[in-house]
């Protein structure tokens, strides 16, 4: 079957695409450029710095860190993914991009992008736990099966991502070759196919209608657990300070599927090619540095080994 998919891939004639996403730009382009090049560092150091004290850290070791040090990978490989190319098309005005090369980044967008939303799921469920069932916890959140999930959330994401990858495949590009946006989204690329495209579109639909708005009604529900576990507490300061352990994660999961569903999910009907690129500049630039950001203003623990690294850090010659 591969084979054969790739063979039919042998007839596409187009063999580069042209990214024009972000023209027009005038005078504010080296502003702009400056703008994002500031976002895109300070997200790779942000979530590194996550990964490092969730590493290194002793108060940082229970699952919930753990998830979050995955959950900062992801958005360093989203923000990598399109950010340079990004950056390259603000400052040309252009930028050429091979077909392989194309695909490769439509694959690791949806990758990152699934596996985000399945460690969301994941950390919603360790809140849950945590808070519904705390005697349980430790148990049932163990080092082995929180190692588990988070295999299963990078091995799936990538799964359906290469299931889309070979069904692109077998489309063919006859031509024009210039995509309206700043990085090899599916739903731009689909538009300049000029086979059959809905065998893809419905394999699209389904893993968003099936796996990403069940994940999202999961959520839902373990915080209305949650809610009304944090109401039974008697002592208004045990409320804020259970809650307190939630709230970063709840501010995260809200940007991104509201984000998330603005963009995938919206009616075809009024749908607007400038909005579909603002939104997706936000969930690939602005959300992954949103995340190191918020958790390291909310979480104690977080600030507590910051301080403690740079700390010593400075003591060192």
């Amino acid at each position: 079957m591969i084979r054969n998919v790739i063979l039919k891939a042998n007839f596409t004639n187009i063999q580069e695409f042209l990214l024009i996403g972000l023209k027009d730009l005038n005078q504010f382009q080296i502003p702009v450029f400056m703008l994002f090049f500031t976002f895109y560092v300070a997200t790779i150091a942000g979530n590194l710095l996550i990964i490092v004290l969730v590493s290194i850290s002793q108060g940082c070791q229970s699952p919930m860190y753990f998830l979050l040090g995955h959950l900062s990978l992801c958005d360093i490989l989203i923000s990598t993914n399109v950010a340079p190319n990004t950056l390259k098309v603000i400052i040309l005005g252009r930028s050429p991009i091979s077909y392989h090369t194309c695909l490769i980044q439509m694959i690791l967008f949806g990758g990152s992008a699934f596996i985000e939303c399945c460690l969301l799921t994941v950390m919603s469920y360790d809140r849950f736990l945590a808070i519904c069932s705390p005697l349980r916890y430790t148990s049932i959140m163990n080092q082995n099966r929180c190692c588990y999930l988070v295999l299963w959330t990078w091995i799936t994401g990538f799964l359906f991502s290469v299931m889309a990858y070979l069904l692109v495949l077998v489309l063919q590009f006859c031509g024009p070759n210039i995509i309206d946006h700043f990085f090899c989204d599916l739903a731009p690329l689909l538009e300049l196919s000029c086979s059959d495209t809905s065998a893809l579109e419905i394999h699209v639909s389904v893993i968003a209608s099936g796996m990403c708005v069940s994940q999202l009604i999961f959520v839902i529900i373990t915080y209305v657990c949650i809610f009304i576990s944090i109401l039974k507490i008697t002592p208004m300061s045990g409320r804020k300070k259970v809650f307190s352990t939630c709230s970063s994660h709840l501010i995260v999961v809200s940007i991104y599927y509201g984000t998330l569903i603005t963009l995938y999910l919206a009616p075809a009907r009024g749908y607007s090619l400038n909005l579909n690129k603002s939104l997706s500049l936000f969930n690939t630039i602005v959300t992954p540095l949103f995340n190191p950001l918020i958790y390291s203003l909310k979480n104690k623990e977080i600030r507590k080994a910051t301080a403690k690294l740079f700390s010593k850090d400075s003591i060192q010659p």
